[in-house]
Protein backbone atom coordinates (compact mmCIF):
# COMPACT_ATOMS: atom_id res chain seq x y z
CA UNK A 1 0.00 0.00 0.00
CA UNK A 2 1.16 3.28 -0.82
CA UNK A 3 0.18 6.61 0.81
CA UNK A 4 1.64 10.04 0.18
CA UNK A 5 1.19 12.73 3.16
CA UNK A 6 0.94 16.37 2.11
CA UNK A 7 2.82 18.66 4.22
CA UNK A 8 5.96 18.97 6.03
CA UNK A 9 5.83 19.74 10.06
CA UNK A 10 5.43 18.37 13.42
CA UNK A 11 2.08 17.55 12.21
CA UNK A 12 3.12 15.15 9.39
CA UNK A 13 6.00 13.79 10.68
CA UNK A 14 3.46 12.82 13.93
CA UNK A 15 0.68 11.07 11.11
CA UNK A 16 3.73 9.75 9.19
CA UNK A 17 5.22 8.19 12.11
CA UNK A 18 2.20 6.69 12.88
CA UNK A 19 0.61 5.10 9.27
CA UNK A 20 4.48 3.58 9.03
CA UNK A 21 3.60 0.95 11.91
CA UNK A 22 0.69 -0.24 10.76
CA UNK A 23 -0.24 -3.52 10.62
CA UNK A 24 -0.35 -2.86 6.80
CA UNK A 25 3.14 -2.17 6.16
CA UNK A 26 2.40 1.07 3.89
CA UNK A 27 5.19 2.61 1.80
CA UNK A 28 5.31 6.27 3.05
CA UNK A 29 6.11 9.35 0.45
CA UNK A 30 5.73 12.83 2.20
CA UNK A 31 5.54 15.71 -0.13
CA UNK A 32 7.83 18.29 1.30
CA UNK A 33 8.74 15.99 4.21
CA UNK A 34 11.45 17.24 6.93
CA UNK A 35 14.83 15.83 8.40
CA UNK A 36 12.94 13.65 10.37
CA UNK A 37 10.78 12.17 8.16
CA UNK A 38 13.68 11.01 6.19
CA UNK A 39 13.64 8.02 8.51
CA UNK A 40 10.37 6.73 7.94
CA UNK A 41 9.24 8.06 4.10
CA UNK A 42 10.81 8.68 0.91
CA UNK A 43 10.79 12.61 0.85
CA UNK A 44 9.46 14.49 -2.57
CA UNK A 45 10.88 17.62 -3.46
CA UNK A 46 7.08 19.35 -3.58
CA UNK A 47 5.43 21.91 -1.89
CA UNK A 48 2.73 21.02 -0.21
CA UNK A 49 0.92 24.19 -1.53
CA UNK A 50 1.65 23.01 -4.97
CA UNK A 51 -1.41 21.28 -5.62
CA UNK A 52 -0.48 21.09 -9.60
CA UNK A 53 2.61 19.47 -9.12
CA UNK A 54 1.42 17.07 -5.92
CA UNK A 55 -1.86 15.89 -8.50
CA UNK A 56 0.80 14.97 -11.56
CA UNK A 57 3.19 12.93 -8.88
CA UNK A 58 -0.15 11.18 -7.30
CA UNK A 59 -1.40 10.47 -10.93
CA UNK A 60 2.29 8.85 -11.95
CA UNK A 61 2.35 7.06 -8.75
CA UNK A 62 -1.12 6.22 -7.50
CA UNK A 63 -1.12 6.18 -4.11
CA UNK A 64 -3.75 4.39 -2.25
CA UNK A 65 -4.86 6.90 0.00
CA UNK A 66 -3.31 10.27 0.06
CA UNK A 67 -3.22 12.30 3.78
CA UNK A 68 -3.60 16.59 3.66
CA UNK A 69 -2.10 17.91 6.75
CA UNK A 70 -1.68 21.82 6.25
CA UNK A 71 -5.32 23.75 5.65
CA UNK A 72 -3.63 25.62 2.28
CA UNK A 73 -3.56 23.01 0.17
CA UNK A 74 -7.25 21.64 1.12
CA UNK A 75 -8.72 25.37 1.22
CA UNK A 76 -7.07 25.31 -2.40
CA UNK A 77 -9.19 22.61 -3.74
CA UNK A 78 -6.20 19.45 -3.52
CA UNK A 79 -9.05 16.92 -2.44
CA UNK A 80 -11.52 18.27 -5.39
CA UNK A 81 -8.67 17.91 -7.95
CA UNK A 82 -7.48 14.40 -6.24
CA UNK A 83 -10.95 12.81 -6.67
CA UNK A 84 -11.93 14.46 -9.97
CA UNK A 85 -8.39 12.07 -11.17
CA UNK A 86 -10.06 8.87 -9.70
CA UNK A 87 -7.56 9.35 -6.44
CA UNK A 88 -8.75 8.83 -2.80
CA UNK A 89 -8.11 12.10 -0.14
CA UNK A 90 -8.29 12.42 3.52
CA UNK A 91 -9.43 15.84 3.72
CA UNK A 92 -12.02 17.70 3.22
CA UNK A 93 -12.90 19.25 0.13
CA UNK A 94 -12.35 23.20 -1.33
CA UNK A 95 -16.34 23.77 -0.03
CA UNK A 96 -15.78 22.34 3.54
CA UNK A 97 -12.58 23.53 3.73
CA UNK A 98 -13.87 27.32 3.98
CA UNK A 99 -15.30 26.41 7.43
CA UNK A 100 -11.19 27.31 8.21
CA UNK A 101 -10.41 29.32 5.01
CA UNK A 102 -13.14 32.11 6.09
CA UNK A 103 -13.80 32.73 9.62
CA UNK A 104 -16.64 34.72 8.71
CA UNK A 105 -18.49 31.78 6.81
CA UNK A 106 -17.63 29.33 9.80
CA UNK A 107 -19.32 32.33 12.06
CA UNK A 108 -22.40 32.51 9.64
CA UNK A 109 -22.55 28.71 9.66
CA UNK A 110 -22.52 28.11 13.27
CA UNK A 111 -25.37 31.17 13.83
CA UNK A 112 -27.54 29.57 11.24
CA UNK A 113 -26.72 26.26 12.86
CA UNK A 114 -26.96 27.34 16.82
CA UNK A 115 -23.78 26.51 17.32
CA UNK A 116 -22.91 28.34 20.38
CA UNK A 117 -20.06 30.78 19.64
CA UNK A 118 -19.04 34.65 20.23
CA UNK A 119 -21.37 37.11 19.74
CA UNK A 120 -19.61 39.36 17.02
CA UNK A 121 -19.36 42.04 14.13
CA UNK A 122 -17.28 41.80 10.72
CA UNK A 123 -15.52 45.14 8.79
CA UNK A 124 -14.02 45.89 5.93
CA UNK A 125 -13.51 49.66 7.12
CA UNK A 126 -10.88 50.54 9.17
CA UNK A 127 -12.89 53.67 10.41
CA UNK A 128 -16.04 51.56 10.82
CA UNK A 129 -14.22 49.05 12.57
CA UNK A 130 -12.43 51.79 14.92
CA UNK A 131 -15.59 53.26 15.82
CA UNK A 132 -17.18 50.54 17.08
CA UNK A 133 -14.72 49.01 19.07
CA UNK A 134 -14.64 52.53 20.60
CA UNK A 135 -18.11 51.70 21.37
CA UNK A 136 -17.34 48.10 22.91
CA UNK A 137 -16.47 46.87 26.10
CA UNK A 138 -12.73 45.51 26.38
CA UNK A 139 -11.16 43.12 26.08
CA UNK A 140 -12.11 42.11 22.45
CA UNK A 141 -11.00 39.61 19.97
CA UNK A 142 -10.00 40.95 16.17
CA UNK A 143 -9.22 38.33 14.04
CA UNK A 144 -8.40 38.66 10.22
CA UNK A 145 -10.89 36.62 8.19
CA UNK A 146 -8.81 34.17 6.28
CA UNK A 147 -5.74 31.81 6.82
CA UNK A 148 -2.98 33.43 8.93
CA UNK A 149 -1.17 30.26 9.67
CA UNK A 150 -2.20 31.24 13.49
CA UNK A 151 -1.71 34.64 13.88
CA UNK A 152 -4.07 36.24 12.75
CA UNK A 153 -5.52 36.89 16.09
CA UNK A 154 -5.72 39.84 18.88
CA UNK A 155 -6.89 39.81 22.06
CA UNK A 156 -6.66 43.34 22.89
CA UNK A 157 -7.32 44.79 26.18
CA UNK A 158 -7.86 48.36 25.77
CA UNK A 159 -8.96 50.53 22.36
CA UNK A 160 -5.24 51.21 21.75
CA UNK A 161 -4.74 47.35 21.11
CA UNK A 162 -7.77 47.11 18.91
CA UNK A 163 -6.92 49.96 16.56
CA UNK A 164 -3.40 48.62 16.26
CA UNK A 165 -4.91 45.16 15.51
CA UNK A 166 -7.04 46.86 12.91
CA UNK A 167 -4.11 49.02 11.26
CA UNK A 168 -2.63 45.61 11.17
CA UNK A 169 -5.19 43.76 9.55
CA UNK A 170 -7.08 46.19 7.64
CA UNK A 171 -4.61 49.09 7.03
CA UNK A 172 -1.36 47.31 6.87
CA UNK A 173 -2.48 44.38 5.57
CA UNK A 174 -0.37 42.15 7.47
CA UNK A 175 -1.73 38.88 6.53
CA UNK A 176 -2.86 39.83 2.80
CA UNK A 177 -6.05 39.34 1.24
CA UNK A 178 -6.53 37.48 4.45
CA UNK A 179 -7.19 40.23 5.97
CA UNK A 180 -9.21 41.99 3.36
CA UNK A 181 -12.16 41.95 6.18
CA UNK A 182 -11.85 40.68 10.04
CA UNK A 183 -14.26 40.26 12.89
CA UNK A 184 -14.58 41.60 16.07
CA UNK A 185 -15.58 39.90 19.00
CA UNK A 186 -16.35 38.98 22.16
CA UNK A 187 -13.81 38.15 24.28
CA UNK A 188 -14.80 34.57 25.96
CA UNK A 189 -13.28 34.14 29.55
CA UNK A 190 -12.67 30.39 30.65
CA UNK A 191 -10.31 27.71 29.58
CA UNK A 192 -9.64 26.33 26.01
CA UNK A 193 -9.73 22.65 24.85
CA UNK A 194 -9.28 21.91 21.61
CA UNK A 195 -11.28 18.23 20.27
CA UNK A 196 -10.82 16.93 16.68
CA UNK A 197 -13.23 14.70 15.29
CA UNK A 198 -12.58 12.43 12.19
CA UNK A 199 -15.82 12.13 9.68
CA UNK A 200 -16.86 10.13 6.51
CA UNK A 201 -19.83 12.93 5.29
CA UNK A 202 -22.50 11.01 8.28
CA UNK A 203 -20.80 9.53 10.81
CA UNK A 204 -18.68 11.53 13.84
CA UNK A 205 -15.92 10.17 15.86
CA UNK A 206 -14.48 12.38 18.49
CA UNK A 207 -10.66 11.93 19.51
CA UNK A 208 -9.47 12.37 22.79
CA UNK A 209 -9.11 15.88 23.95
CA UNK A 210 -6.23 17.90 23.90
CA UNK A 211 -5.03 21.76 25.39
CA UNK A 212 -2.94 23.97 23.53
CA UNK A 213 -0.62 26.76 24.14
CA UNK A 214 -0.77 29.36 21.66
CA UNK A 215 0.99 32.87 23.04
CA UNK A 216 5.01 32.35 22.63
CA UNK A 217 5.91 32.93 26.30
CA UNK A 218 5.10 31.79 29.80
CA UNK A 219 2.21 32.62 31.56
CA UNK A 220 0.16 32.37 27.91
CA UNK A 221 2.23 36.36 27.16
CA UNK A 222 3.36 37.11 24.33
CA UNK A 223 2.46 37.21 21.01
CA UNK A 224 0.03 34.29 19.09
CA UNK A 225 2.03 31.48 17.58
CA UNK A 226 1.34 28.28 16.03
CA UNK A 227 1.25 26.57 19.26
CA UNK A 228 4.01 26.40 21.64
CA UNK A 229 3.21 22.92 23.13
CA UNK A 230 0.21 20.91 24.30
CA UNK A 231 -0.73 17.70 25.89
CA UNK A 232 -3.40 15.09 25.92
CA UNK A 233 -6.24 14.27 27.72
CA UNK A 234 -7.40 17.43 29.05
CA UNK A 235 -8.68 17.59 32.29
CA UNK A 236 -11.23 20.69 31.40
CA UNK A 237 -13.30 17.91 29.20
CA UNK A 238 -14.96 16.39 31.90
CA UNK A 239 -17.38 13.10 31.11
CA UNK A 240 -20.40 15.38 31.06
CA UNK A 241 -18.97 17.98 28.07
CA UNK A 242 -18.63 15.26 25.44
CA UNK A 243 -22.35 14.65 24.72
CA UNK A 244 -22.93 18.28 24.20
CA UNK A 245 -19.64 18.65 22.14
CA UNK A 246 -21.06 16.03 19.57
CA UNK A 247 -24.52 17.24 19.55
CA UNK A 248 -24.31 20.78 19.65
CA UNK A 249 -20.84 21.51 17.91
CA UNK A 250 -19.86 18.58 15.51
CA UNK A 251 -23.95 17.65 14.65
CA UNK A 252 -24.91 21.23 14.41
CA UNK A 253 -22.18 21.81 12.41
CA UNK A 254 -22.49 18.71 9.77
CA UNK A 255 -26.40 19.28 9.74
CA UNK A 256 -26.11 23.14 8.85
CA UNK A 257 -23.42 22.29 6.29
CA UNK A 258 -25.63 19.36 4.52
CA UNK A 259 -28.41 21.98 4.36
CA UNK A 260 -25.83 24.32 1.56
CA UNK A 261 -25.14 21.03 0.09
CA UNK A 262 -21.71 20.69 1.34
CA UNK A 263 -20.66 17.14 2.24
CA UNK A 264 -17.35 17.07 5.39
CA UNK A 265 -15.14 14.42 5.40
CA UNK A 266 -12.06 14.90 7.26
CA UNK A 267 -11.09 16.12 10.10
CA UNK A 268 -12.73 18.53 11.51
CA UNK A 269 -10.99 20.78 14.46
CA UNK A 270 -13.06 22.75 17.24
CA UNK A 271 -11.18 25.40 19.29
CA UNK A 272 -13.37 25.32 22.14
CA UNK A 273 -13.73 28.08 25.52
CA UNK A 274 -15.42 26.54 28.73
CA UNK A 275 -16.96 29.08 29.98
CA UNK A 276 -19.29 29.57 32.37
CA UNK A 277 -22.10 29.56 30.91
CA UNK A 278 -20.68 26.33 28.89
CA UNK A 279 -19.57 25.50 25.96
CA UNK A 280 -18.19 28.02 23.25
CA UNK A 281 -16.53 27.42 19.79
CA UNK A 282 -13.76 29.71 19.39
CA UNK A 283 -12.78 28.58 16.16
CA UNK A 284 -12.69 25.30 13.20
CA UNK A 285 -9.96 24.19 11.51
CA UNK A 286 -10.30 21.28 8.66
CA UNK A 287 -7.52 19.22 9.37
CA UNK A 288 -5.50 17.87 12.31
CA UNK A 289 -3.95 20.25 14.67
CA UNK A 290 -0.73 21.49 15.15
CA UNK A 291 0.64 20.43 17.67
CA UNK A 292 -2.56 18.55 19.21
CA UNK A 293 -1.86 15.87 16.56
CA UNK A 294 1.71 14.84 17.98
CA UNK A 295 -0.21 14.45 21.98
CA UNK A 296 -3.38 13.08 20.33
CA UNK A 297 -1.87 10.54 17.91
CA UNK A 298 0.52 8.89 19.87
CA UNK A 299 -2.31 7.67 21.93
CA UNK A 300 -3.99 5.98 19.41
CA UNK A 301 -3.69 2.30 20.21
CA UNK A 302 -3.56 -0.07 17.12
CA UNK A 303 -3.98 0.74 12.97
CA UNK A 304 -4.90 4.39 11.98
CA UNK A 305 -4.83 3.39 8.28
CA UNK A 306 -8.61 1.41 8.52
CA UNK A 307 -10.03 4.73 10.63
CA UNK A 308 -8.81 7.15 8.00
CA UNK A 309 -9.98 5.16 4.85
CA UNK A 310 -13.43 4.81 6.40
CA UNK A 311 -13.48 8.47 6.93
CA UNK A 312 -13.43 8.69 2.75
CA UNK A 313 -15.48 5.73 1.66
CA UNK A 314 -17.75 5.44 4.81
CA UNK A 315 -18.93 3.17 7.76
CA UNK A 316 -17.00 5.07 10.43
CA UNK A 317 -17.49 3.80 13.80
CA UNK A 318 -16.80 4.74 17.27
CA UNK A 319 -15.49 1.72 18.18
CA UNK A 320 -12.64 2.12 15.67
CA UNK A 321 -9.90 3.69 17.86
CA UNK A 322 -8.80 2.30 21.17
CA UNK A 323 -6.81 4.76 23.42
CA UNK A 324 -4.32 4.18 25.53
CA UNK A 325 -4.67 5.51 29.50
CA UNK A 326 -1.42 7.12 29.30
CA UNK A 327 -0.75 11.17 29.31
CA UNK A 328 0.82 12.63 26.08
CA UNK A 329 3.07 15.95 26.17
CA UNK A 330 4.61 18.17 23.74
CA UNK A 331 6.57 20.94 24.18
CA UNK A 332 7.48 23.02 21.35
CA UNK A 333 11.53 24.01 20.35
CA UNK A 334 11.14 27.09 18.39
CA UNK A 335 13.79 29.42 16.84
CA UNK A 336 14.53 32.77 18.10
CA UNK A 337 12.35 35.37 17.59
CA UNK A 338 9.54 33.34 16.52
CA UNK A 339 6.59 33.95 15.53
CA UNK A 340 8.55 37.28 14.35
CA UNK A 341 11.74 37.07 12.22
CA UNK A 342 14.00 34.12 12.77
CA UNK A 343 17.16 32.90 11.44
CA UNK A 344 17.29 29.41 9.92
CA UNK A 345 20.04 26.89 9.27
CA UNK A 346 21.88 26.36 13.09
CA UNK A 347 22.83 22.91 13.51
CA UNK A 348 20.92 21.17 16.41
CA UNK A 349 22.73 19.15 18.65
CA UNK A 350 21.78 16.44 21.13
CA UNK A 351 19.15 14.28 18.89
CA UNK A 352 21.30 11.32 19.28
CA UNK A 353 21.74 11.36 23.15
CA UNK A 354 20.23 8.25 24.52
CA UNK A 355 18.73 10.04 27.11
CA UNK A 356 16.26 11.72 24.39
CA UNK A 357 16.01 8.50 22.07
CA UNK A 358 15.15 6.38 25.34
CA UNK A 359 12.39 8.49 26.41
CA UNK A 360 10.73 10.61 23.68
CA UNK A 361 9.62 11.04 20.13
CA UNK A 362 11.01 13.99 18.49
CA UNK A 363 8.82 15.08 16.13
CA UNK A 364 10.56 17.49 13.26
CA UNK A 365 8.55 20.62 11.82
CA UNK A 366 11.37 23.60 10.95
CA UNK A 367 13.87 20.88 10.03
CA UNK A 368 16.72 19.68 6.85
CA UNK A 369 19.01 18.19 6.33
CA UNK A 370 22.62 20.20 5.75
CA UNK A 371 25.91 18.10 5.07
CA UNK A 372 24.84 15.27 7.26
CA UNK A 373 23.63 17.56 9.88
CA UNK A 374 19.87 18.34 11.25
CA UNK A 375 19.67 22.01 10.82
CA UNK A 376 16.91 24.58 11.81
CA UNK A 377 14.25 25.23 8.68
CA UNK A 378 11.44 27.37 10.22
CA UNK A 379 9.84 28.75 13.07
CA UNK A 380 9.10 26.11 15.08
CA UNK A 381 11.62 23.41 14.76
CA UNK A 382 10.69 20.09 16.94
CA UNK A 383 8.06 18.83 19.16
CA UNK A 384 9.89 17.03 21.93
CA UNK A 385 7.09 14.46 23.06
CA UNK A 386 6.27 11.69 25.30
CA UNK A 387 3.62 9.54 26.76
CA UNK A 388 3.77 9.04 30.56
CA UNK A 389 1.59 7.04 33.10
CA UNK A 390 0.10 11.14 34.06
CA UNK A 391 0.83 14.58 33.47
CA UNK A 392 3.50 14.98 35.17
CA UNK A 393 5.41 11.86 34.44
CA UNK A 394 5.19 12.76 30.29
CA UNK A 395 6.30 16.46 30.75
CA UNK A 396 9.02 15.52 33.16
CA UNK A 397 10.59 13.03 30.75
CA UNK A 398 10.08 16.01 27.72
CA UNK A 399 11.61 18.52 29.84
CA UNK A 400 14.67 16.16 30.92
CA UNK A 401 15.32 15.27 27.42
CA UNK A 402 15.15 19.08 26.67
CA UNK A 403 18.12 19.82 28.68
CA UNK A 404 20.29 17.47 26.15
CA UNK A 405 18.60 19.45 22.92
CA UNK A 406 20.28 22.42 21.47
CA UNK A 407 20.54 25.14 18.82
CA UNK A 408 21.44 28.50 18.48
CA UNK A 409 18.61 30.61 20.30
CA UNK A 410 16.40 28.08 20.80
CA UNK A 411 13.18 29.51 22.71
CA UNK A 412 10.64 27.11 24.02
CA UNK A 413 7.97 27.61 27.20
CA UNK A 414 8.72 25.85 30.43
CA UNK A 415 4.97 26.18 31.59
CA UNK A 416 3.29 23.57 28.94
CA UNK A 417 0.65 21.84 31.08
CA UNK A 418 1.08 23.72 33.98
CA UNK A 419 -3.26 24.57 34.28
CA UNK A 420 -3.59 20.66 34.66
CA UNK A 421 -1.42 20.35 36.90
Amino acid sequence: MKILVVGGGGREHTLAWKLASDSCKPEIFCAPGNAGTLDICTNLDISAEDVEALLKWAVENKPDLTVVGPEVPLCAGLTDCFNEAGLAVFGPNKAAALLEGSKLFAKDVMQAGGVPTAASESFTDADKARAYVAQHDFPVVIKADGLAAGKGVYICADKKDAEDAINDVLVDREFGDAGSELLVEECLVGEEVSILALIDGENILMLSSSQDHKRAFNGDKGPNTGGMGAYSPAPIMTDDLWPVVRDEVFQRTLDELKKRGITYKGVMYAGLMVTKDGIKVLEFNCRFGDPETQVVIPRIKGDLVPVLQACVDGGLRDDMIEWSDEACACVVMAAGGYPGAYGKGDVIAGLQEQAVKDNILVFHAGTVMKDNDVVTNGGRVLGLTALGKDLQSALGKVYQALTHVEFDQAQYRTDIGKKAL
